[in-house]
């Protein structure tokens, strides 16, 4: 199967847009749900749920059903039929992607039914998009697709997340979030849930110290933490918060923390060669709103730090600590690391970064 070419500000955009036009009552007659992401899978289909039939009507015209319950035919008949005392009824299939003979959906796709909404939760992967089945839903109704955030991607819509209701963040409580919860939007969108209920009333701003009394993530010793003393050369301070993850190896895993690392020191080379070559070639040097963009970074303030720390880290060395974090990257998955544990692997390494 050809590989998507949806990315996740697509997926993100999409689901605004459904969310909005169920919010109006603009309703179609299949909804396709699919991808690796389920939490917007599961917030749509939680808002069809309960926005197409009030909760009277729901007991009668509504039905659940599971895919590994049932099959595509049981799911037709479902549909074929007409709702009672309403103009509607729906139809909701969880875990699609585990119904047998769902290519047989497409007789329902390709010619759906004006009373019924057809609502298709298929998970964990998308449908197959050469099949009858899938163009019915895609010609006939509303196909979603979620897609996973890379890790650049993801604090942006944090941001936004946390914009929407009401709140601001500070950069090192975005970045302690992103680093220990990765990519997982359910995930991080659960621990956020809980944390809002947690604040104070009033709060207006989620700090580093809200994220460590309420999520449990160190505000002193963390990757972020790591990394600003590491571009900054503060040996001991780096060497205390390695101490720090070697003690607690689960909550501060060394895959995560040479990510964390190679953002960094990846950002300072992007814009060390960017100098190089408007020193050597005449190229011009980006603005910092271009710079912005090519870096990935959400404001022109992050872009300004790392333009000056930059200075202070020559092209040569970067190169080097890049090829060390790869090594370490290979190491921290088993690959030569020789039985040393992370506190062990993460120690080595942040000595021979202060070596170079």
């Amino acid at each position: 199967m050809a590989k998507s070419s949806v990315k996740f500000g697509d997926s993100v955009a999409a689901f605004e847009r459904i969310a909005a036009e169920a919010a109006a009552r603009r309703f179609s007659p299949i909804y396709l749900l699919m991808g690796e992401e389920s939490y917007f899978i599961d917030r749509l289909s939680e808002q069809l749920a309960t926005t197409i039939l009030d909760e009277a009507s729901r007991a009668f015209n509504q039905v659940t059903v599971y895919g590994r319950d049932c099959e595509a035919g049981q799911v037709v008949n479902l549909c074929r039929q007409l709702p009672m005392m309403g103009s509607y009824q729906v139809v909701i299939v969880r875990e699609a992607q585990q119904l047998r003979q769902i290519e047989k959906l497409s007789y329902y796709t390709q010619k759906p039914s004006p009373t019924t909404i057809l609502v298709l939760c298929h998970k964990e992967k998308n449908a197959d998009k050469r099949s009858a089945f899938y163009k019915g839903c895609a010609a006939n109704g509303t196909v979603f697709e979620s897609v996973v955030p890379r890790d650049y991607e993801i604090a942006a819509w944090l941001q936004r997340f946390i914009e929407g209701r009401g709140l601001q963040i500070d950069r090192k409580a975005l970045a302690m979030l992103t680093d220990h919860l990765g990519t997982s939007v359910a995930k991080i969108a659960n621990e956020l849930e809980k944390l809002t209920v947690s604040l104070p009333a009033g709060t207006k701003r989620i700090t580093d110290a809200d994220i460590e009394a309420n999520i449990g993530i160190s505000k002193d010793f963390n990757n972020f933490e790591l990394c600003k003393a590491v571009v900054a050369r503060d040996a001991g301070r780096a060497l205390l918060i390695a101490d720090h993850f070697a003690r607690n190896p689960k909550a501060n895993p060394l895959l995560l923390t040479v990510a964390a690392l190679f953002g960094q020191f990846r950002d300072l080379f992007t814009v060390g060669y960017l100098q190089w070559l408007a020193r050597y070639k005449q190229r011009p040097f980006p603005s910092d709103a271009e710079l912005m963009k090519i870096l990935r970074k959400p404001s022109l303030y992050v872009v300004g730090e790392i333009r000056q720390q930059a200075a202070a880290w020559p092209n040569r060395k970067l190169f080097a600590v890049l090829g060390l974090l790869r090594e370490y990257d290979a190491r921290s998955k088993g690959l030569g690391g020789g039985g040393a544990s992370d506190g062990e692997l993460l120690r080595e390494l942040l000595l021979k970064i202060f070596l170079l």
